[in-house]
């Protein structure tokens, strides 16, 4: 399936500032779950529904100079509608 990008942003930010776009997007989901992405002049307001699955990857890249690790949070929902599967996370 072709995907499209909505938005997109991408900034070198300390751990504070991160923990703070975190704290923001838990705040927003808990309470009604409408999260609005903004950034080099874009913005985009996303309805996330009631259950999503919810991704958590770690990975290194390796490649001419010193790897580079990452951990990326995912949503994923089906436009239009509202699944509703409890998963099993832990994040400590």
């Amino acid at each position: 399936m072709p995907e499209e990008v909505l938005f997109k942003t991408e900034s070198r930010e300390d751990r504070a500032a991160i923990a703070a776009h975190l704290r923001s997007v838990a705040d927003k989901l808990e309470a009604d779950g409408e999260l609005t992405l903004s950034g080099a002049g874009d913005s985009l307001t996303m309805q996330v529904p009631a259950s999503a699955t919810f991704e958590v990857k770690a990975e290194r890249e390796t490649g001419s100079g010193p790897a580079e690790l990452s951990v990326e949070f995912e949503l994923e929902w089906n436009e239009g509608a509202d699944a509703d599967d409890a998963g099993g996370l832990s994040i400590e």
